[in-house]
């Protein structure tokens, strides 16, 4: 697969919400989390936000379109990443690795001490894709106010909390850098 990854630039916004709402459609394979792939999608807006914030990251291929985004913040000392969306047919690819590995350079460049999200329990896309890349699923005593309050939002929101679950890869240990710099400008 020939995608780089970059900083997402403002006149990449218009293209996320598409990537997103194709992305969506590998929850058309669960049936009960069907109704996802037809649900609201983050506006061009809110992604200008993580643009302006240098906190978002696109894949783009060989003529610089935007194939796949991961959006982040910065919030008590750690990078919580808050999106990963790759285009349905571009998925299993390497895609969404290569983003991880790029935010996940970015958080030991400034020295944060962890990565955090929050994700469906047991989909292969979701909490076991996350577990391959070192992030641990956290019980809830180990949640801290944040991520506890992220959760509750979301259940608020629609999502089945008994199928979410929030992650943590911690940086200060001896994590491997699966930032490949051929992907990476």
């Amino acid at each position: 697969m020939n995608a780089l990854i970059r900083l997402t630039r403002e006149d990449d916004a218009p293209a996320l919400p598409d990537i997103e709402r194709s992305s969506g459609e590998a929850f058309r394979t669960v049936p009960e989390l069907a109704w996802i792939a037809d649900d609201d999608v983050q506006s061009v807006a809110s992604h200008l936000e993580f643009v302006r914030s240098g906190l978002s990251w696109v894949a783009v291929d060989d003529r610089d379109r935007p194939l796949g985004f991961l959006c982040a913040e910065i919030s008590d000392g750690a990078l919580h990443i808050w999106q990963l969306a790759v285009l349905h047919e571009r998925q299993g690819l390497g895609l969404g690795r290569a983003l991880f590995a790029a935010a996940i350079a970015h958080a030991r460049d400034r020295s944060l001490g962890e990565v955090t999200l929050t994700t469906f329990r047991e989909l292969v896309w979701n909490e076991r894709f996350y577990r391959k890349l070192g992030f641990l699923t956290l019980g809830e005593e180990e949640l801290g106010s944040r991520l506890a309050q992220i959760l509750a939002k979301e259940a608020t929101n629609g999502l089945p909390a008994e199928r979410r679950c929030a992650m943590r890869l911690s940086l200060d240990g001896a994590q491997p850098d699966m930032r490949d710099d051929s992907l990476v400008r």
